[in-house]
């Protein structure tokens, strides 16, 4: 079939007269840019789900690729025997369309359907596919991606495919299995459509915020700015610090309500730089004493602390992982510590320390997920799980009041977030980590710079000489398969590279352990414009 029956045949099938009506113009005007770049292939579904741009045709967010999916999803669903799903969304474009357009097709497949009131963050979506004992969750969100994205997560409740989910993010073989699923629709029209679903009232809102404001039960009384960057957190989080009794954080008014268009921020995602300049401005206006920050759609937590030497700066994301992971360890008796394999080796030796299980897992929630009586994982993309058994994913309200928590404990005794920090490094060292990411225009340069690596790799970088290789295609540790390099240099570095798993991004995190702060910041300070030119 040539480009434009491709397009007519599409328009035919397309469920919204809007989307159906841009194609339209832009064959009408002989629009070829705009055509190829709506049906250069379906948008792919993979462990994230889908995740794109805002556009008419195969190879964008719309309700046609949406319902096409959700209708794959449910007959992946009738094949494996489940038939209830729970459906959440963000504040973004087209979430409420995608929520809806869902409902519709899953009902028309006689599932039964429940639907989140509003826009929530992704973690009550995750709860609420347990609590209500759904086989499966669908969260319509593109997390911290730019205003012009969306994206559909999936989450399966009991144990599918031999792999006991219990409420967490899909993994592989299942998401090659619904993508198959997803292949077979060849038309929306034919497929059924149903009105029979239920609008959940705000009692299970209410047992999230009630559980997660447990978490914390000695409230102080710190002052606390909290932003969630144009997106749907600030709600939810006041109510989980007003239900745990304290005080209600300082909000960035700019950034406290939900905006598509994401309007302060460059990226709405609190690891960019200037991201949270507003914020940290807040902080200094109010003479806070930390400022917390979520992604868009919650499930990230990011945190900024008063420096005495530097002023205010944000922990990295390792660094609050040492934070919320020492905290626990004090306190657990027993249990499993985890992180993914591009995260700092600090934790492993935290609960080495405290006698605890250890596990290291690839990069993304969804296998941290997967790990039994998990007492606290993290990822250095700011993605923490303080309450693995209340939310089987990362969770960036639990984390905030957790955080909250540790922070009024520590002034109680006279000491800072620093002073902990200050307390581990003394112990085991200073664990010196940063991440590297270079934007790609074109995302077939991933492969190129990959097997130009794999090809060719390099002796020695910032004239540290490469001691060893793994390629994490081909593991040797029992972790599966994954696109990356690990690289060892002299002096104990680790380096590893990887494309970004959803958007066209290369990756590169470096760790480097020294006695003290300045002594690893000059090993990172040596090696990352080298290691920028070796991934451009």
């Amino acid at each position: 079939m040539d480009l434009i029956q491709e397009v007519q045949a599409w328009i035919v099938d397309d469920p919204d007269p809007k989307s159906a009506a841009q194609l339209q113009q832009w064959l009408d005007t002989n629009n070829e840019l705009e055509l190829r770049a709506s049906f250069s292939g379906f948008l792919q579904f993979g462990t994230a789900g889908l995740r794109g741009p805002i556009r008419p045709g195969p190879s964008g967010m719309n309700r046609a690729v949406v319902g096409r999916t959700a209708a794959g999803i449910a007959a992946y669903m009738k094949s494996r025997n489940l038939n209830s799903v729970v459906i959440g969304r963000d504040a973004r474009y087209g979430s409420e369309d995608f929520t809806f357009e869902t409902a519709e097709i899953m009902s028309g497949a006689g599932m039964k359907v429940f639907v989140l009131p509003r826009p929530l963050p992704t973690p009550v979506l995750a709860f609420a596919t347990n609590e209500l004992q759904c086989d499966v969750g669908i969260m319509v969100t593109a997390s911290h991606n730019p205003p012009q994205d969306n994206g559909y997560k999936v989450y399966l409740g009991g144990t599918v495919d031999g792999i006991h989910y219990r409420g967490s993010q899909i993994v592989s073989p299942t998401d090659e299995s619904i993508a198959a699923y997803i292949d077979s629709i060849s038309s929306l029209k034919s497929q059924p459509r149903g009105k029979a679903w239920e609008v959940l009232g705000e009692e299970v809102i209410h047992k999230y915020v009630s559980i997660t404001a447990h978490i914390a039960q000695r409230p102080g009384n710190l002052k606390i700015v909290y932003t969630a960057m144009h997106g749907v957190g600030t709600e939810t989080l006041q109510h989980v610090f007003h239900k745990a009794g304290f005080p209600q954080p300082i909000l960035v008014d700019a950034q406290a309500k939900p905006d598509p268009d994401f309007p302060t921020v460059a990226f709405p995602n609190p690891e960019e730089p200037g991201a949270i300049d507003l914020a940290l401005e807040t902080a200094r206006n109010f003479d806070a004493d930390l400022v917390i920050a979520n992604d868009p759609d919650a499930d990230r937590c990011a945190a900024a602390i008063k420096d005495p030497i530097k002023g205010w700066r944000m922990l990295r994301g390792d660094e609050l992982g040492v934070v919320l992971g020492e905290s626990i360890a004090r306190s657990a008796n027993k249990g499993v510590f985890a992180n993914s394999i591009v995260s700092s080796s600090i934790l492993s030796k935290i609960a080495q320390h405290y006698n605890l299980d250890f596990k290291e897992t690839l990069t993304g929630f969804k296998w941290l997920a997967k790990i039994e009586n998990l007492t606290f994982g993290y990822e250095e993309a700011l993605g923490y799980a303080v309450d693995a058994i209340t939310v089987n994913d990362k969770d960036g309200i639990s984390a905030a009041i957790k955080l909250a928590q540790i922070a009024t404990d520590l002034a109680n005794e006279n000491k800072t977030i620093l002073d902990l920090l200050d307390e581990v490094w003394a112990r085991h060292g200073f664990h010196g980590t940063e991440q590297i990411s270079i934007r790609l225009t074109d995302l077939s340069r991933v492969q190129v710079i990959m097997g130009g690596l794999r090809k060719n790799p390099p002796k020695e970088i910032a004239g540290r000489a490469v001691t060893s290789i793994d390629d994490l295609s081909n593991p040797s540790d029992g972790l599966p398969p994954t696109d990356g390099l690990r690289f060892w240099l002299d002096g104990g570095i680790r380096i590893i590279i990887r494309p970004s798993g959803t958007e066209a991004k290369m990756k590169c995190y470096i760790e480097a352990i020294a006695k003290d702060s300045t002594t690893a910041q000059l090993v990172l300070d040596q090696l990352r414009d080298p290691l920028k030119e070796l991934l451009s």
